[in-house]
């Protein structure tokens, strides 16, 4: 049983891809379905996933596939929506649809491992890059981190999957961060504030919170998405 927002999303979702040929991007989702943050789409899209409904690719542009429809909702095209039904208007490109996939791709510098776990040593490596969605970042620049650890499970974030950064100084309590501590060694954490302190909070109830003063924590980075293969 699907929630309206859930079974709204998928229909835009599957219009929009029968319409374009590519799956809508995560600003053009919020828009068609009137959400104030791309945060409730994430959200929808992982209940889909769950349920069988959504599929993500790996490798591709707004890797997203309808896997299945709700019974009463016919596999046609956006033509003749029903009131309520959130409407897709395709857009105009030039080119290919191969020429659009190749657009909507950047390369992100690919910085190594960072521990999920306990902090470990920040790895650079300035020569590897990977390909990341456009949808899946923002305006900020950004740069891409493997996962190493299990200390992030409950946040959904899992030993190898690698995480997209934005780069920051900056970040709000309860933000993920990537944390630099004593100028040596990075790790991915939560972020809380404490008076005097800063706290690193893992999402796996095995491990601690690592607790450190102001002056001892540079923020990195928070992280924007996440890319995961099966």
């Amino acid at each position: 049983m699907l929630t309206k927002k859930q079974r709204d999303l998928l229909i835009f979702i599957n219009d929009y891809i029968q319409t374009t040929g590519l799956s809508p991007s995560f600003e053009e989702m919020k828009a068609g379905l009137d959400l104030k943050s791309k945060s409730g789409i994430h959200r929808l899209i992982n209940a889909l996933v769950e349920r069988g409904f959504l599929a993500r690719l790996p490798n591709k542009a707004r890797a997203l596939e309808v896997r299945k429809l709700p019974e009463n909702v016919p596999a046609a095209s956006n033509a003749n929506h029903p009131a309520g039904r959130p409407s897709v208007t395709q857009k105009k490109s030039a080119g290919t649809p191969e020429d659009h996939n190749a657009e909507e791709v950047a390369q992100l510098p690919l910085y190594g491992k960072i521990a999920a776990g306990t902090p470990i040593e920040a790895l650079r490596n300035e020569q590897e890059t990977i390909g990341i969605p456009m949808s899946m970042l923002g305006m900020q620049p950004c740069y891409a981190l493997t996962v190493e650890g299990d200390s992030m499970i409950k946040a959904g974030i899992m030993d190898g999957d690698i995480v997209v950064i934005e780069k920051c100084d900056r970040a709000s309590d309860g933000e993920i961060v990537v944390a630099l501590v004593d100028e040596e060694e990075v790790t991915l954490k939560r972020l809380r504030r404490e008076v005097g302190s800063i706290v690193l909070m893992p999402e796996n109830d095995a491990y601690q919170p690592i607790r450190l003063t102001p002056n001892r924590v540079r923020i990195q980075g928070r992280i924007r998405s996440l890319l995961r293969s099966y």
